[in-house]
Protein backbone atom coordinates (compact mmCIF):
# COMPACT_ATOMS: atom_id res chain seq x y z
CA UNK A 1 0.00 0.00 0.00
CA UNK A 2 1.20 3.46 -0.93
CA UNK A 3 2.32 5.80 1.70
CA UNK A 4 0.86 9.30 1.54
CA UNK A 5 3.28 12.02 1.53
CA UNK A 6 3.14 14.61 3.79
CA UNK A 7 3.20 18.59 2.64
CA UNK A 8 6.51 19.89 3.85
CA UNK A 9 5.62 23.37 3.78
CA UNK A 10 2.70 22.26 6.62
CA UNK A 11 5.70 21.84 8.91
CA UNK A 12 6.92 24.26 11.20
CA UNK A 13 10.87 24.47 11.30
CA UNK A 14 10.56 23.22 14.64
CA UNK A 15 8.87 20.13 13.21
CA UNK A 16 11.51 19.82 10.60
CA UNK A 17 14.30 20.07 13.02
CA UNK A 18 12.90 17.06 15.10
CA UNK A 19 12.69 14.99 11.89
CA UNK A 20 15.99 15.11 10.79
CA UNK A 21 16.94 14.27 14.12
CA UNK A 22 14.74 11.02 14.72
CA UNK A 23 16.20 10.00 11.17
CA UNK A 24 19.75 10.26 12.68
CA UNK A 25 20.84 13.21 11.12
CA UNK A 26 21.67 16.89 12.64
CA UNK A 27 19.01 19.22 13.70
CA UNK A 28 20.52 22.52 11.67
CA UNK A 29 19.34 20.48 8.68
CA UNK A 30 15.84 21.53 9.04
CA UNK A 31 17.42 25.03 8.64
CA UNK A 32 18.07 24.41 5.82
CA UNK A 33 15.35 23.06 4.05
CA UNK A 34 13.72 25.73 5.87
CA UNK A 35 14.96 28.22 4.24
CA UNK A 36 14.94 26.30 0.90
CA UNK A 37 11.25 26.37 1.01
CA UNK A 38 10.53 29.58 2.21
CA UNK A 39 13.63 32.25 1.43
CA UNK A 40 14.50 30.49 -1.70
CA UNK A 41 11.33 29.09 -2.88
CA UNK A 42 12.40 25.81 -3.70
CA UNK A 43 10.28 23.62 -6.22
CA UNK A 44 11.41 20.19 -5.65
CA UNK A 45 14.50 18.56 -3.35
CA UNK A 46 16.84 18.28 -6.14
CA UNK A 47 16.90 22.16 -6.08
CA UNK A 48 18.85 22.07 -2.86
CA UNK A 49 22.25 21.99 -3.70
CA UNK A 50 23.49 22.16 0.15
CA UNK A 51 21.97 18.89 1.17
CA UNK A 52 23.10 15.68 0.02
CA UNK A 53 21.81 12.78 -2.34
CA UNK A 54 20.86 10.64 0.51
CA UNK A 55 19.49 13.36 2.49
CA UNK A 56 17.48 14.73 -0.56
CA UNK A 57 16.02 11.27 -1.37
CA UNK A 58 15.04 10.69 2.65
CA UNK A 59 13.30 14.23 1.44
CA UNK A 60 11.65 12.80 -1.56
CA UNK A 61 10.58 9.55 0.01
CA UNK A 62 8.81 11.19 2.90
CA UNK A 63 7.30 14.71 1.68
CA UNK A 64 6.22 16.83 -1.85
CA UNK A 65 6.21 20.10 -2.11
CA UNK A 66 2.48 21.22 -3.08
CA UNK A 67 3.94 24.10 -5.84
CA UNK A 68 1.78 25.68 -7.56
CA UNK A 69 2.00 26.72 -11.51
CA UNK A 70 1.63 29.47 -13.73
CA UNK A 71 -0.45 27.61 -15.93
CA UNK A 72 -1.03 31.12 -18.15
CA UNK A 73 0.18 34.60 -17.58
CA UNK A 74 -1.84 37.25 -19.74
CA UNK A 75 -0.56 40.78 -19.87
CA UNK A 76 -2.57 43.96 -20.63
CA UNK A 77 -1.54 46.91 -22.77
CA UNK A 78 -1.58 49.34 -19.45
CA UNK A 79 0.99 46.82 -18.23
CA UNK A 80 -0.91 44.54 -15.55
CA UNK A 81 -0.99 41.19 -15.61
CA UNK A 82 -2.98 38.30 -14.48
CA UNK A 83 -1.76 34.75 -14.07
CA UNK A 84 -4.06 31.65 -13.65
CA UNK A 85 -2.18 29.54 -11.09
CA UNK A 86 -2.89 26.05 -11.07
CA UNK A 87 -2.65 24.22 -7.53
CA UNK A 88 -1.58 20.36 -6.64
CA UNK A 89 -5.35 19.07 -6.90
CA UNK A 90 -5.97 20.54 -10.11
CA UNK A 91 -7.89 23.44 -9.29
CA UNK A 92 -7.30 27.74 -10.36
CA UNK A 93 -7.51 30.67 -8.94
CA UNK A 94 -6.26 33.66 -10.53
CA UNK A 95 -3.79 36.42 -9.15
CA UNK A 96 -2.58 39.85 -10.39
CA UNK A 97 0.10 42.09 -11.10
CA UNK A 98 -0.51 45.89 -10.89
CA UNK A 99 1.97 48.12 -11.96
CA UNK A 100 2.37 51.88 -11.41
CA UNK A 101 4.90 54.78 -12.05
CA UNK A 102 6.14 53.96 -8.13
CA UNK A 103 5.36 50.72 -7.26
CA UNK A 104 3.86 47.55 -7.95
CA UNK A 105 0.97 45.35 -6.16
CA UNK A 106 0.39 41.93 -6.25
CA UNK A 107 -3.70 41.18 -6.27
CA UNK A 108 -3.88 37.34 -4.72
CA UNK A 109 -6.46 34.79 -4.05
CA UNK A 110 -7.57 33.36 -0.73
CA UNK A 111 -10.10 30.67 -1.88
CA UNK A 112 -10.91 28.87 -4.73
CA UNK A 113 -14.33 30.46 -6.00
CA UNK A 114 -15.86 32.29 -2.88
CA UNK A 115 -17.92 31.83 -0.02
CA UNK A 116 -20.00 35.04 -0.54
CA UNK A 117 -22.73 35.73 -2.93
CA UNK A 118 -21.83 39.55 -3.96
CA UNK A 119 -24.39 40.28 -6.97
CA UNK A 120 -21.89 42.43 -8.96
CA UNK A 121 -18.91 39.83 -8.59
CA UNK A 122 -17.63 37.36 -11.29
CA UNK A 123 -15.77 35.44 -8.74
CA UNK A 124 -19.21 34.79 -6.65
CA UNK A 125 -20.39 32.94 -9.26
CA UNK A 126 -18.11 30.35 -8.62
CA UNK A 127 -18.51 27.54 -6.66
CA UNK A 128 -16.34 27.72 -3.74
CA UNK A 129 -14.54 24.51 -3.95
CA UNK A 130 -11.63 25.03 -0.52
CA UNK A 131 -9.87 27.24 1.26
CA UNK A 132 -6.09 28.02 -0.09
CA UNK A 133 -3.27 26.77 2.01
CA UNK A 134 -0.91 29.17 3.51
CA UNK A 135 2.22 28.20 1.28
CA UNK A 136 -0.50 28.24 -2.12
CA UNK A 137 -1.18 32.03 -1.23
CA UNK A 138 2.58 32.83 -0.62
CA UNK A 139 3.55 30.96 -3.96
CA UNK A 140 1.41 33.60 -5.64
CA UNK A 141 3.14 36.53 -4.38
CA UNK A 142 6.48 35.13 -4.88
CA UNK A 143 5.33 34.30 -8.56
CA UNK A 144 4.42 38.01 -8.98
CA UNK A 145 7.63 39.62 -7.62
CA UNK A 146 9.42 37.55 -9.86
CA UNK A 147 7.22 39.01 -12.62
CA UNK A 148 7.38 41.95 -11.03
CA UNK A 149 11.52 42.06 -11.11
CA UNK A 150 11.11 40.43 -14.77
CA UNK A 151 8.69 42.64 -16.75
CA UNK A 152 9.20 46.10 -14.22
CA UNK A 153 12.58 46.02 -13.11
CA UNK A 154 12.05 46.46 -9.82
CA UNK A 155 10.83 44.28 -6.51
CA UNK A 156 7.24 43.88 -5.38
CA UNK A 157 6.30 46.77 -3.15
CA UNK A 158 2.52 45.81 -1.75
CA UNK A 159 0.35 43.36 -1.21
CA UNK A 160 -3.69 43.08 -1.62
CA UNK A 161 -5.66 40.43 -0.49
CA UNK A 162 -8.51 41.67 -3.29
CA UNK A 163 -8.52 38.10 -5.58
CA UNK A 164 -10.91 35.95 -5.53
CA UNK A 165 -12.19 34.36 -2.07
CA UNK A 166 -12.94 36.41 1.20
CA UNK A 167 -10.22 36.73 3.15
CA UNK A 168 -11.98 36.37 6.78
CA UNK A 169 -13.10 33.10 5.94
CA UNK A 170 -9.82 31.95 5.26
CA UNK A 171 -8.29 33.90 8.59
CA UNK A 172 -6.06 31.04 10.10
CA UNK A 173 -4.68 30.49 6.40
CA UNK A 174 -4.47 34.15 5.18
CA UNK A 175 -2.91 35.13 8.76
CA UNK A 176 -0.10 32.09 8.40
CA UNK A 177 0.71 33.17 4.67
CA UNK A 178 0.95 36.90 5.54
CA UNK A 179 3.48 35.62 8.78
CA UNK A 180 5.48 33.86 6.40
CA UNK A 181 5.82 37.02 4.10
CA UNK A 182 6.75 39.67 6.54
CA UNK A 183 8.68 37.36 8.32
CA UNK A 184 13.02 37.45 8.24
CA UNK A 185 12.75 33.85 7.06
CA UNK A 186 10.45 34.63 4.23
CA UNK A 187 10.00 37.50 1.84
CA UNK A 188 10.53 39.73 4.56
CA UNK A 189 7.97 42.11 3.36
CA UNK A 190 6.58 45.05 5.79
CA UNK A 191 3.35 44.47 6.80
CA UNK A 192 2.24 47.66 6.40
CA UNK A 193 2.27 47.32 2.76
CA UNK A 194 -0.51 44.59 3.00
CA UNK A 195 -3.76 45.13 2.61
CA UNK A 196 -6.89 42.55 3.94
CA UNK A 197 -10.01 43.48 2.07
CA UNK A 198 -13.03 42.28 3.34
CA UNK A 199 -16.69 42.37 2.74
CA UNK A 200 -18.14 42.67 5.95
CA UNK A 201 -17.48 39.56 8.59
CA UNK A 202 -17.99 41.51 12.44
CA UNK A 203 -16.65 38.68 14.43
CA UNK A 204 -13.34 38.00 12.06
CA UNK A 205 -13.09 42.01 12.02
CA UNK A 206 -12.69 41.89 15.92
CA UNK A 207 -10.44 38.81 16.02
CA UNK A 208 -8.31 40.43 14.07
CA UNK A 209 -8.44 43.56 16.24
CA UNK A 210 -7.67 41.18 19.10
CA UNK A 211 -4.70 39.16 17.54
CA UNK A 212 -3.06 43.21 16.87
CA UNK A 213 -2.35 42.69 13.14
CA UNK A 214 0.12 45.23 11.59
CA UNK A 215 -1.37 44.80 8.11
CA UNK A 216 -4.10 47.39 6.86
CA UNK A 217 -7.50 46.94 6.72
CA UNK A 218 -10.02 47.34 3.54
CA UNK A 219 -14.11 47.30 3.47
CA UNK A 220 -16.08 46.49 0.63
CA UNK A 221 -18.80 48.46 1.35
CA UNK A 222 -20.22 50.15 -1.46
CA UNK A 223 -23.48 50.85 0.22
CA UNK A 224 -24.52 52.47 3.52
CA UNK A 225 -28.43 51.75 3.78
CA UNK A 226 -28.94 48.42 4.52
CA UNK A 227 -31.77 47.60 2.19
CA UNK A 228 -29.31 48.87 -0.46
CA UNK A 229 -26.69 46.52 0.10
CA UNK A 230 -28.47 43.37 0.90
CA UNK A 231 -30.07 43.79 -2.38
CA UNK A 232 -26.70 43.83 -3.98
CA UNK A 233 -24.38 41.80 -1.60
CA UNK A 234 -27.12 38.97 0.17
CA UNK A 235 -25.00 38.11 3.44
CA UNK A 236 -25.74 41.44 4.40
CA UNK A 237 -28.60 40.40 5.83
CA UNK A 238 -26.62 38.45 8.01
CA UNK A 239 -24.06 41.21 9.03
CA UNK A 240 -26.15 44.04 8.35
CA UNK A 241 -24.42 47.12 8.96
CA UNK A 242 -24.88 47.83 12.41
CA UNK A 243 -22.76 44.71 13.33
CA UNK A 244 -20.10 45.78 10.69
CA UNK A 245 -20.10 49.16 12.50
CA UNK A 246 -19.44 48.11 15.73
CA UNK A 247 -16.88 45.77 14.47
CA UNK A 248 -15.01 48.71 12.68
CA UNK A 249 -15.47 50.90 16.08
CA UNK A 250 -13.87 47.86 17.83
CA UNK A 251 -11.13 47.40 15.35
CA UNK A 252 -10.21 51.56 15.45
CA UNK A 253 -10.22 51.32 19.32
CA UNK A 254 -7.99 48.74 19.33
CA UNK A 255 -5.64 49.46 16.42
CA UNK A 256 -5.74 53.75 15.73
CA UNK A 257 -5.87 52.84 11.90
CA UNK A 258 -7.39 54.48 9.65
CA UNK A 259 -10.38 52.48 7.35
CA UNK A 260 -10.37 52.24 3.91
CA UNK A 261 -13.81 51.34 2.32
CA UNK A 262 -13.81 50.33 -1.51
CA UNK A 263 -17.17 51.67 -2.77
CA UNK A 264 -18.34 51.32 -6.71
CA UNK A 265 -21.78 53.89 -7.78
CA UNK A 266 -23.64 51.81 -9.60
CA UNK A 267 -26.49 53.82 -11.82
CA UNK A 268 -29.49 53.97 -10.48
CA UNK A 269 -28.33 51.93 -7.43
CA UNK A 270 -27.02 54.15 -4.94
CA UNK A 271 -26.05 56.90 -7.16
CA UNK A 272 -28.60 59.28 -5.07
CA UNK A 273 -27.74 62.33 -2.08
CA UNK A 274 -29.29 59.79 0.03
CA UNK A 275 -26.72 57.30 -0.45
CA UNK A 276 -23.68 59.41 -0.04
CA UNK A 277 -25.00 61.07 2.94
CA UNK A 278 -25.31 57.53 4.45
CA UNK A 279 -22.40 56.91 3.48
CA UNK A 280 -20.83 59.50 5.19
CA UNK A 281 -22.87 58.99 8.37
CA UNK A 282 -21.13 55.16 8.07
CA UNK A 283 -17.74 57.25 7.81
CA UNK A 284 -17.92 59.40 11.16
CA UNK A 285 -16.60 57.08 13.41
CA UNK A 286 -13.23 56.82 12.77
CA UNK A 287 -11.05 58.10 10.41
CA UNK A 288 -11.15 56.88 7.03
CA UNK A 289 -10.73 56.78 3.59
CA UNK A 290 -13.21 56.02 0.24
CA UNK A 291 -11.76 54.59 -2.39
CA UNK A 292 -14.89 54.82 -5.19
CA UNK A 293 -13.70 52.65 -7.71
CA UNK A 294 -14.66 52.15 -12.09
CA UNK A 295 -17.18 49.31 -12.11
CA UNK A 296 -15.88 46.73 -14.56
CA UNK A 297 -18.72 44.97 -15.93
CA UNK A 298 -19.33 40.91 -15.75
CA UNK A 299 -21.95 40.96 -18.92
CA UNK A 300 -25.02 41.47 -16.46
CA UNK A 301 -27.62 44.45 -17.44
CA UNK A 302 -28.12 45.47 -13.79
CA UNK A 303 -25.18 46.92 -13.08
CA UNK A 304 -24.00 49.96 -15.30
CA UNK A 305 -21.18 52.71 -13.64
CA UNK A 306 -22.91 55.62 -12.94
CA UNK A 307 -22.75 58.71 -14.71
CA UNK A 308 -19.68 61.23 -13.77
CA UNK A 309 -21.91 63.43 -11.99
CA UNK A 310 -23.00 61.33 -9.33
CA UNK A 311 -18.83 60.25 -9.08
CA UNK A 312 -18.37 64.14 -8.43
CA UNK A 313 -21.24 64.22 -6.11
CA UNK A 314 -19.76 61.69 -4.12
CA UNK A 315 -16.34 63.19 -4.21
CA UNK A 316 -17.74 67.12 -3.42
CA UNK A 317 -19.83 65.75 -0.44
CA UNK A 318 -17.49 63.53 0.45
CA UNK A 319 -14.79 66.03 0.94
CA UNK A 320 -17.00 68.47 1.99
CA UNK A 321 -16.80 66.52 5.26
CA UNK A 322 -13.26 65.54 5.74
CA UNK A 323 -13.03 62.67 4.84
CA UNK A 324 -10.35 61.70 2.56
CA UNK A 325 -11.60 60.37 -1.22
CA UNK A 326 -9.58 59.33 -4.26
CA UNK A 327 -11.76 58.15 -7.46
CA UNK A 328 -9.22 54.83 -8.73
CA UNK A 329 -9.28 53.63 -12.26
CA UNK A 330 -9.49 50.13 -13.22
CA UNK A 331 -6.39 48.33 -14.67
CA UNK A 332 -6.07 45.14 -17.15
CA UNK A 333 -9.87 45.32 -18.20
CA UNK A 334 -8.91 44.03 -21.56
CA UNK A 335 -7.92 40.73 -19.75
CA UNK A 336 -10.66 40.78 -17.00
CA UNK A 337 -8.20 41.17 -14.37
CA UNK A 338 -9.94 44.23 -12.62
CA UNK A 339 -11.59 44.56 -9.22
CA UNK A 340 -14.77 42.20 -9.85
CA UNK A 341 -13.61 40.44 -12.94
CA UNK A 342 -11.95 37.37 -11.60
CA UNK A 343 -13.25 34.48 -12.87
CA UNK A 344 -11.17 31.96 -14.46
CA UNK A 345 -11.97 32.78 -17.93
CA UNK A 346 -8.47 31.47 -18.98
Amino acid sequence: MEIKKKDIRALTKDQLREFFVNNGDKAFRGNQVYEWLWQKSAHSFEDMTNISLKTRQMLEDNFVINHIRVDQMQRSEDGTIKNAVRLHDDLVVESVLIPTATRTTACVSSQVGCSLDCKFCATARLKRMRNLNPDEIYDQVVAIDNESRLYHDRPLSNIVFMGMGEPLMNYKNVIKAIDKITSDEGLGMSPRRIVVSTSGVPKMIKKMADDEVKFKLAVSLHSAIDEVRTSIMPFNATFPLNDLREALQYWYSKTKNRITYEYVVWDGINDQRKDVDALVQFCKFAPSKVNLIEYNPIDDGMFQQANSKAIDMYVSVLEANNITVTVRRSRGKDIDAACGQLANKT
